[in-house]
């Protein structure tokens, strides 16, 4: 209760050296985050978009690639990686489960880039076959990336979405889920893509998802970021609902509120590169739910930095970004 009146929780730790400076603000008060906000995921990424691969090996000295999926996430969206990648898989001996996890990760997003997010009866049989034909290759990569460095987590974690692409049935991809879990149990991506799979479009049912989010996270310490977990669930279930204030219930808006305190608002979070998407996340679940004692915080913590996820699920997301900034 006091937390929720005086603010406490989730405070600022000391000055971050490896913080990027915000860069210039839109009229609207918003930046696009970079590289994470981290000067050394910065330097990782432009080694990797100039093909540099003794550079990228040295810019991860700071990262475990095989358990911070946020960073190997940094790789898998840059375009251009797939066409160098390669030759570091064949040609580093010592270093290939490293290139083999960052090119099966970068195959993955390649694959759904080419089918892009539209209704499945409205993808060309051309994309189908090049959706697949790169989540082939992901596949491959990524089990042999999982053989070769069995403590890895973020493989199983991207074999998740590719399974799930690739209609492998629930058996592979539940088996898929309890490998990533028994690496790290707590794990927010491998939750978060379950939470995806178990959406009625992907043939789940309602309630389901949910009722997984709230399971994990009862299992969670104070100040985990598992808390965003929730947040997604409700998000999701905003995407598959017809109604555009389903989350604007007082139910939601406490679960939502209670999340958030015990997760990223919490005194004991810790920040960590790219914190700021895990506050987008709880910032598009307490806006859609209309929710008014946790939003401004999260609010005035993020300062103005916007991440694409989640807010792509929305038709103009750093409009509608802006919109709930301004409304919280």
């Amino acid at each position: 209760m006091f937390d929720r009146l005086f603010g406490r929780g989730g405070e600022r730790s000391a000055a971050d050296p490896h913080a990027l400076p915000a860069p210039r603000r839109t009229r609207n008060g918003m930046y696009t985050l970079r590289a994470l906000g981290d000067s050394r995921v910065l330097a990782l990424v432009e080694a990797a978009g100039s093909g540099d691969w003794p550079a990228v090996k040295a810019t991860l000295a700071p990262f475990d690639l095989g358990r911070d999926d946020q960073v190997l996430g940094e790789l898998a969206d840059l375009d251009g990686v797939q066409n160098w990648i390669g030759r570091a898989v064949e040609e580093d001996k010592e270093h290939r489960a490293t290139a083999l996890l960052i090119s099966g990760a970068r195959h993955v997003n390649w694959g759904w880039e080419a089918r892009t997010s539209a209704l499945a009866v409205d993808v060309s049989q051309a994309q189908w076959r090049v959706f697949h034909e790169r989540l082939r290759i992901a596949e491959e990569q990524l089990l042999e990336a999982a053989e070769l460095q069995p403590e890895w987590v973020t493989p199983w974690r991207r074999l998740l979405t590719s399974g799930r692409g690739m209609s492998l049935g629930p058996a592979v991809n539940e088996t898929r889920l309890d490998a990533a879990l028994r690496r790290d149990p707590l794990n927010l991506d491998a939750h978060i893509q379950w939470v995806s799979q178990l959406q009625p479009r992907w043939g789940g049912k309602p309630g389901e998802a949910l009722a997984f989010a709230r399971e994990a996270f009862a299992g969670a310490p104070d100040g985990h970021r598992l808390g965003c977990v929730i947040a997604v669930a409700h998000i999701e279930d905003w995407v598959e609902s017809s109604r555009q204030n389903c989350l604007v219930t007082p139910e939601i808006q406490d679960e939502l509120l209670e999340a958030a305190e015990r997760s990223i608002l919490h005194r004991a979070h810790v920040r960590r590169p790219g914190w700021q998407e895990d506050f987008n996340t709880f910032a598009m679940a307490l806006s859609l739910a209309s929710e008014s004692i946790a939003l401004p915080r999260v609010f005035r913590e993020l300062g103005g930095a916007y991440t694409p996820w989640p807010w792509k699920y929305m038709s103009q997301p750093e409009k509608m970004y802006a919109r709930a900034r301004r409304n919280a």
